[in-house]
């Protein structure tokens, strides 16, 4: 179904990414929760950096990338 894609420094970039997605999300969720900022849509940007970076997480487990599949080329 999933077939692999992109070689292991594709694999690096996307779980790296992932990562530092889901870390900026719970810093702005963090600010948010403290009343530091108030931004209206703060949460919704929490809930779509999460959900990014895990998904980019997973392209890098499975070795695969949505991108690539739908033919764009990617540089890595």
């Amino acid at each position: 179904m999933l077939e692999c894609n992109i070689d292991a420094k594709g694999k690096v970039a996307r779980f790296l990414g992932g990562v530092g997605a889901i870390l900026g999300s719970l810093i702005l969720a963090a600010l948010l929760a403290t009343d530091v900022i108030s931004v209206g849509l703060g949460w919704y940007a929490v809930a779509g950096g999460i959900f990014g970076g895990a998904f980019a997480i997973f392209e890098a487990r499975a070795g695969w990338c949505i991108v690539r599949a739908i033919g764009i080329k990617t540089p890595l």
